[in-house]
């Protein structure tokens, strides 16, 4: 500090803690948050074999159909290795097949196999229970108003999903 600045206080410093005031408390919060919650979404994976992981490719799948490798990687923020390992996780246990792209003969689409839809619809039955107990200390309407903040935050002005298409 030079001597002809003027004096600031120290802002309190960063912690996780319920109260904290700094601009990062809330990126704290909700990392603490997300490990909780992915601890407990973990629980319901492992019983069919899968992790989150396998699970998030398979998010994508669902949602867009075939996806090419690099999509896939931007969609789960992944690198080109680890999906490339995630891939190979679910062909190896039937869940997703890679394909050709028509017109690109170096490109692999990603396609979830029949198999891989009776899982993702098993994942679901399995986390709901633990779901419930993510939000137990919510009060009534509360994890609809949690949801509808997230959405809010992750997704601004209602836009859809930063990443992009990435179908094939």
């Amino acid at each position: 500090m030079t001597p002809d600045a003027p004096h600031r206080t120290t802002a309190a410093r960063a912690t996780d803690r319920p109260g904290d005031k700094s601009p990062f408390a809330l990126g704290l919060l909700l990392r603490r948050a997300h490990w909780h919650a992915a601890t407990v979404m973990a629980e319901a994976l492992r019983p069919l074999g899968i992790e989150l992981r396998h699970f998030a490719v398979l998010i994508v799948l669902v949602d867009r159909g075939p996806t090419v490798q690099r999509d896939l990687a931007a969609a789960t923020g992944s690198d080109k290795a680890g999906i490339m390992r995630v891939v190979d996780d679910l062909e190896r246990k039937g869940l997703a097949v890679r394909k050709s792209v028509p017109g690109d003969r170096r490109a692999r689409a990603v396609e979830i196999t029949p198999e891989g839809l009776e899982l993702f619809d098993a994942a679901h039955v399995a986390a709901e229970p633990l779901a419930e107990r993510l939000v137990a200390e919510l009060g009534p309407g509360e994890p609809a108003q949690l949801t509808d903040l997230l959405t809010r935050i992750t997704y601004p002005a209602g836009g859809e999903d930063a990443g992009g298409g990435g179908t094939v």
